[in-house]
């Protein structure tokens, strides 16, 4: 049974940083390309980044770009999104999700197979 657990998500005030991780279960995440992706209140769900199967391709979208960071722990299990530069549009509840091979990064979440139960990210003072 494939599950995806997200963690790291928190309070934090603008300007601070959070680390999210997803660790999986019932599958090796090497060889399933990963999504994170958010939603706010009212708002529908957003793509922001992904790492390829194929060979680590890394994907942001305009809104994170240069803020947050995508990367995988074979060894773990795990890929982490480092968020830095938090501001309060960044809170959101914050899920992982595979896409099983072949198939490449993508930002529909209707592309994605398997997805974890989300972590809430707030940012504010």
């Amino acid at each position: 049974q494939v599950q995806l657990v997200e963690s790291g998500g928190g309070l934090v005030q603008p300007g601070g940083s959070l680390r999210l991780s997803c660790a999986a279960s019932g599958l090796t995440l090497d060889d399933y390309t990963i999504g994170w992706f958010r939603q706010a209140p009212g708002r529908e769900r957003e793509g922001i980044s992904c790492i390829r199967r194929s060979d680590g391709s890394r994907y942001y979208s305009e809104s994170v770009k240069g803020r947050f960071t995508i990367s995988r722990d074979n060894a773990k299990n795990t890929v982490y999104l480092q968020l830095n530069m938090l501001e309060p549009e960044d809170t959101a509840v914050y899920y992982c999700a595979a896409r099983r091979p072949p198939y490449s990064c993508s930002f529909y979440p209707a592309h994605f197979d398997s997805w974890g139960q989300g972590t809430q990210v707030t940012v504010s003072l």
